[in-house]
């Protein structure tokens, strides 16, 4: 399975399920991979930054990658290849495509300041992962510190054929949608998939502003789904009431830091993950945030029960 511009939908950031002792819990893969699926999702990504893929050896994470995509069966798997260098980079981007992920994604390194440095090293990233593999631009900002202008992800898309998503996590980021179709609907860039992240803040007017679906870690995907698809018929107000109910926990999940603990304690209740574990250095919940995460969980419930489907 390949990825290409049409992709749309929910790619859900995948966490890297972990054992109490720190190493990689492949009996939770089958489960995880299940629970997604079961939420609706068109695909996931993993080895992302929710994925603690800084923290997992090369080898750990060819394996797990490989783990995802026999068990994915059909859902198309995205695999971050972010890497100090490109010859790990290469590396894993052969692994993972060998073994049948529909494409990779890429971040800028934190040092690319000026429009030219960032075109120049995704033509490198290209000479490293072949020009056909299909790759994703990573636009994340806030965590990256490397500011993407419209102009600048134009001439990265249309000079690489094999660009086909931009992941855009740039806040505030709704004009940024904007003006990119504004582009391929005039015909003067290349049409690619949008998909956006940041937790699924702003999901209810990306989509109004063309974005094609969500890949986010917000750990009750299904809700991400419905809004999708309630936007895509046409339904705004069912879009925006359902999401709305959301942005309690939504915005909780959103604390930096605390983030990723949050959604593997709530995947962990949702019984997609054995254990909320994460690798050295990791955040913890205190009782006290787990209560509160514990209540947001129940009231939305009230509003939509995927939320209130907990082991």
């Amino acid at each position: 399975m390949t990825l290409d511009t049409s992709a749309a939908g929910v790619f859900a950031i995948a966490v890297t399920p972990f054992t109490d002792t720190g190493e990689i819990d492949m009996p939770s893969v089958d489960r995880m991979v299940d629970f997604y699926r079961g939420c609706g999702v068109s695909g996931l990504t993993i080895l992302g930054m929710m994925g603690e893929a800084p923290k997992i050896e090369t080898s750990e994470a060819i394996a797990f990658a490989k783990a995802v995509v026999m068990r994915a069966q059909g859902l198309p798997i995205v695999v971050g290849v972010s890497a100090p260098g490109f010859a790990a980079m290469r590396a894993l981007s052969s692994a993972v495509i060998d073994a049948g992920a529909a494409g990779v994604m890429i971040a800028p390194p934190g040092a690319m300041r000026t429009a030219d440095q960032l075109v120049n090293y995704y033509a490198q990233c290209v000479e490293a992962i072949g020009s056909d593999t299909p790759f994703v631009i990573q636009d994340y900002p806030l965590s990256s510190g490397v500011i993407m202008s419209v102009g600048v992800i134009r001439r990265i898309v249309d000079a690489h054929a094999n660009c086909v998503m931009l992941k855009h996590e740039d806040w505030p980021g709704l004009e940024k949608i904007s003006a990119l179709r504004v582009l391929s609907d005039a015909g003067d860039m290349k049409r690619i998939s949008i998909l956006t992240g940041n937790g699924g803040l702003f999901l209810d007017f990306e989509m109004e502003r063309g974005a094609d679906g969500a890949m986010t870690g917000y750990a009750v995907p299904d809700m991400l789904a419905d809004v999708i698809a309630a936007q895509n018929r046409g339904d705004r107000d069912a879009a925006h009431d359902l999401f709305d109910a959301h942005l309690p926990l939504l915005r909780y999940e959103q604390q930096p830091g605390l983030g990723l603990a949050v959604r593997k304690h709530i995947l962990k209740l949702r019984g997609a993950i054995g254990s909320d574990a994460q690798r050295a250095p990791a955040s913890k919940m205190t009782e006290a945030a787990r209560r509160e995460v514990e209540y947001l969980l129940a009231r939305v419930g009230k509003h939509d029960p995927s939320a209130a489907n907990l082991t």
